[in-house]
């Protein structure tokens, strides 16, 4: 392992300049965007993609946000981008590249993002030379990149979130408020993009209190960081509260995802093939009704018969939570046909170093300083979410940028260990 890594990290930290690694994610994401629209004809491969695309649509041409008789399906951040791209260009085929390019932008924004987070974080240039160049060959981190899905906007807009907790934790002063401030609006702008992101803040502030350092800030900073994510969130608030008479923090689609990762059928992947069942039922009952009151009345019954059913099956509920864990950290695809391909194994191999070095550059600092618990807490955060939620190794790819600086945290270690015992110059 020393003579075949060793090189390898000297030579990520010598040359891993911010210029370089952004330059490298744009190359290495820009052919492979190019090769997964030759494999996938340029069809959306992915269910999600079509319902964004919608709605992008439907912002663009001024018509109602409204996804088939869905008028609170998903949050409008990934959607507002594409529609900025086809109030410019148009809705054809030259939108598609459009927003594959700016895909392949965002990747490497994501890139420079982790760079400036490991920087922040540890204080040393190496580490974040490192763990911004893991970022930019991770294959994990590249397909974020090249599919149309909300983490490619989601990836960079999480870790700038995390950066400016990071500044303010470093500053006891007002301007640490600010920082606290802009933390929570970013984070806000995250959340409408993958609302999964709604309890973060919380949840990190709590971890703040019990488990970091410098305690007393988690309290002083706490109300200008959820304000400002709640002054992001609002507009979407008032929008839905018009709509619906009730506060709706994210979607109506809550009930629909819980009850797809706990029911009689759940087995930790997604099929919603339920959902029609439940609507016609709705129909059926409330035929006066108004699109917005079914909706309404479809999420509270799926929410209620999930509860329900985790109520009565406690133990199938503990199995399905340790099979979707595996799921979502398992090395290879969970899908059969792609588990069988070559591609599972150049996604294991770049996920398992990674892994494994996060885990062991924990150990090594076994300190609970914010910044370091900042880089592994969206980890635990996914995993605790997705072991109640359906669960998919898609899941966890944002998790793996934080990880990725413990993981160079690591190997600059080792590397100096190594460089110590063999008497080298640098250890």
């Amino acid at each position: 392992m020393r003579h075949t890594l060793q090189p390898v990290v000297t030579a990520a930290v010598r040359y891993g300049t911010l210029p370089r690694l952004v330059v490298l994610a744009l190359l290495l994401r820009s052919g492979a965007a190019v090769w997964w629209h030759v494999r996938s004809q340029g069809q959306f491969v992915f269910g999600d993609t079509l319902s964004y695309w919608t709605l992008g649509q439907a912002i663009a041409s001024g018509g109602p946000y409204v996804y088939g008789d869905a008028h609170v399906f998903r949050t409008p951040g990934y959607p507002l981008l594409l529609a900025a791209v086809f109030r410019l260009v148009g809705q054809g085929d030259v939108a598609l590249w459009v927003v594959r390019a700016i895909h392949v932008a965002l990747g490497a924004a994501t890139v420079a993002a982790v760079y400036g987070l490991a920087r922040l974080a540890t204080g040393q240039t190496p580490t974040a030379r490192l763990a911004g160049a893991i970022v930019a060959i991770y294959p994990g981190a590249i397909m974020l990149s090249i599919v149309l899905l909300s983490e490619a906007l989601f990836c960079p807009l999480m870790l700038a979130h995390l950066m400016l907790w990071v500044r303010a934790w470093q500053t006891d002063n007002r301007l640490g408020a600010a920082w606290a401030a802009a933390s929570g609006g970013v984070g806000g702008l995250a959340t409408l993009v993958r609302p999964s992101w709604l309890l973060f803040a919380p949840a990190g502030l709590f971890a703040w209190f019990v488990f970091g350092s410098r305690r007393r800030l988690a309290v002083r900073w706490a109300v200008p960081m959820l304000l400002g994510w709640a002054l992001v969130m609002s507009p979407w608030w008032l929008r839905n509260a018009r709509l619906t008479g009730r506060f709706v923090p994210t979607t109506l689609q809550v009930g629909a995802s819980l009850y797809d990762g706990l029911n009689p059928q759940a087995d930790g992947s997604s099929n919603m093939q339920f959902v029609q069942h439940f609507r016609h039922e709705v129909q059926r009952e409330m035929p006066t009704a108004s699109p917005i009151e079914r909706e309404i009345a479809l999420d509270r019954r799926l929410r209620k018969a999930a509860l329900d059913w985790a109520r009565r099956h406690p133990q199938k509920v503990a199995r399905l939570a340790l099979r979707k864990f595996l799921r979502m950290w398992n090395p290879w695809p969970n899908a059969p046909a792609l588990a069988r391909s070559k591609l599972s194994w150049i996604l294991a191999a770049g996920y398992v170093p990674i892994v494994v070095a996060a885990v062991a550059g924990w150990w090594m600092c076994r300190a609970f300083r914010m910044p370091l618990l900042l880089c592994w807490l969206p980890a635990v955060y996914f995993s605790a979410l997705h072991i109640v939620f359906v669960s998919s190794i898609r899941y966890r790819e944002p998790a793996m940028l934080g990880l990725s600086v413990l993981a160079a945290m690591f190997f600059i270690r080792w590397a100096a260990c190594q460089n110590r015992s063999a008497g080298l110059p640098g250890g």
